[in-house]
Parts: structure tokens; sequence; C-alpha cells
């Protein structure tokens, strides 16, 4: 008798992650559960949005009523070093990074993944809206999830064919409201639990305070100019701004001033006028397409240049730098560097890159 495939469940102490393992028990895996224990600012553990004890106890109490092992994993000092310091740099050198992307690729689908392996198991599984289908010939195609409200395919598009071949998403074809449901169905006491929130590393959520408190980055105070080089201002450090930004320049005009660009070499923060804002292309580096190889050449595509953000159109080019441009049908306001472009080709992800400056 062929023994039922193993999977190693990503919980969190949330409902879709708990959802997701209740349903692979159902569908006849043999499953375990796994948290990983990832690093916070000291001295404020148990405000972060992250592996709180609260949480913790949660994972396990899920896990105990579903009858399955329960593990967890310490990988707070590679999380600190892989993610949280490649944020705080990033900022440094003027960039917006989303540490979302480095945590799914290094440590979800790295560390917890080498471990689910290391186990025995065939799969790692998460709480994520997202979809994969295989192929014949045994390759894997991400796709959109079937609630586009809580599509979080975005934060995927860093997996590799390796990866994606062992990963099992269980809710990707669920909306939320069914997911809740299903939690109550079979008793888990996380039904009402409210969602998660991006950066889970800082306690209160304000990134600010993190980078020039704990991390130490300077608020060097600088010039404030307009595209012409005339000064208007005072900033008070660049890592408090972001391309777009419109509140917090409290320089008075007739109408609102946007954040244009900011020069990390001159530490100058360039602003103007609303119609001054917008691009009408973007160029990524260290592109990951999801095939494994970039085919795209003058390819018709959505695009999202940041997770929340809408999808919108443009051309596609895998350039010979391992990057990709885009050209957009129209200027788009916030492209902004250190974000994520993820290019889509209908429901499926062709794959995605760091936006440069």
């Amino acid at each position: 008798m062929t023994e039922s495939p193993s999977v190693v469940v990503g919980m969190s102490g949330g409902v879709d992650s708990s959802v997701a393992a209740a349903l692979l028990i159902e569908q006849g895996y043999r499953v375990t559960g796994m948290m990983l224990r990832l690093w916070s600012q000291p001295g404020m553990e148990e405000s972060n949005r992250c592996c709180t004890p609260d949480s913790m106890a949660q994972a396990r109490r899920v896990a105990a009523i579903l009858g399955i092992p329960f593990f967890a994993v310490d990988v707070q000092e590679k999380f600190r070093t892989s993610v949280v310091q490649t944020f705080i740099d990033g900022y440094a050198q003027g960039m917006t990074p989303n540490p979302c992307l480095v945590c799914n690729r290094q440590i979800r689908w790295g560390h917890m993944l080498d471990q689910a392996l290391a186990m025995g198991a065939d799969y790692l599984a998460t709480g994520h809206y997202a979809r994969v289908e295989r192929s014949e010939d045994g390759s894997s195609r991400l796709m959109r999830a079937a609630d586009p409200g809580k599509d979080q395919s975005y934060v995927l598009s860093v997996l590799t064919q390796a990866q994606l071949r062992h990963t099992v998403l269980p809710i990707g074809h669920l909306p939320k409201s069914e997911v809740r449901e299903l939690a109550r169905k079979f008793s888990l006491p996380v039904a009402e639990r409210a969602d998660s929130q991006d950066l889970c590393f800082l306690a209160g959520g304000d990134y600010r305070q993190f980078l020039t408190g704990y991390a130490g980055l300077k608020e060097t105070p600088g010039r404030i100019v307009n595209r012409n080089g005339e000064t208007l201002g005072e900033h008070q450090g660049l890592p408090a701004y972001t391309i777009g930004q419109r509140k917090g320049l409290q320089i008075a005009a007739s109408e609102p001033y946007y954040v244009l660009d900011k020069d990390v070499a001159t530490n100058t923060l360039i602003i103007g006028f609303k119609h001054e804002l917008g691009r009408s292309t973007l160029k990524a580096a260290n592109v990951n397409w999801i095939s494994g190889s970039p085919t795209a050449l003058n390819l018709r595509v959505q695009v999202k240049i940041r997770y929340r953000a809408e999808l919108h159109w443009g051309i596609l080019n895998a350039t010979r730098d391992g990057g990709a441009s885009v050209e957009f049908d129209e200027p788009l306001r916030d492209i902004t560097p250190g974000q994520q472009a993820v290019f889509y080709d209908g429901e499926y992800v062709l794959g995605g890159g760091i936006i440069q400056p």
C-alpha cells in the first residue's frame, strides 16, 4: 500500500494557516505543523506583529485539536541578518524595500522548506492566498488567488521551480469568508482572529522610528528642492520619505507638493506638483522568472508595482543583464525604487524583480 504524501504546514496561529492544515488532513496528507520563531525588536517582543507568545500558544492549540505534531523552529538570527538587515540597508541606500519578499525567499521557502525536506516531508504548505498549477512535464506555474481581494501571489513571485515543486497552497481557491466558515466547521479557536499585517518585526509598525531608533540610521537634514534645483526647505532625513508621498513636507504652496525623487549622494529630497509625478517606464533588476528562464519579448502584460497596487498594462521585455523593462500604457505616480515589480499574464505570474532608480 502506497503511503500518503507528507506535508509540513507553516503555522502562525492565524486562521489561514490553521484551515490550511485542517484541509490537508481532510485530503489525506500526513501533516506536521511548524512555526518559525522570528526576530523582533529587543525588549518589545510581545508587542510585535508575529510570533508573540499568544500566537505560539494558538498554533500549538490548533495542532493539538487537529491531532498533529507541532514544532517551533528558532530562526531569529537568520531572520535578523537576512531580512531585517536587508530592510535597513535598503533604506540607507534611498530605496523602499519589501522585507516580505526576502523572508519568503530565504526564510519560509529557504530555511523552513529545507527543514521540511530534511524531516522527510514531500511538501511545504502555507496559508497564502495563491495557487500552484502543475503540468505533465513536471513544471509548476504560480497563479493569482481566486479571491482577488486577498491575492498574495505578489509576495510569492520570488519562488523558483525547485521551491514550487514542493509547495502546496490549500486555500488559494477559496474566498476569505469561506476560510473563516471552515475554521468554524473544524471547531478551531482562531476562526475570528484578526488578520496579521506586513512588517511583522516592527513593534507598533512605525518603520521610521525603527530605522532611526533601533537601526541607528542618522536623521541627517538636507535640502528640499524642486526639479529646477531651487531650494524650498529642509528635510529631516531621507529614510522618512518615499516616492509619491504628500504628507509631512510642510511647505506652503498653492497646491500640494509630492516627493518625486531622492538623491542619496547629495542628501537631497526632490519634490514637485502632482502633474510632475509619474513615470511611463521602469527597469527591474534580479528578475526571478517563474518558468526558470527569461522568455518575455514585447509581451503585453499586467504589472503590480507594489503589494497593494492595482494592475497596470504595459509591454514587458527581458534584458541581457538579468533584469527586465516595462513601458506602461500611461504614467504611474508611485513607481518606487526598492519595491518589487511583478508581471502577470492573465492569472499567471511570470516573475518579478526589484525596481531600480
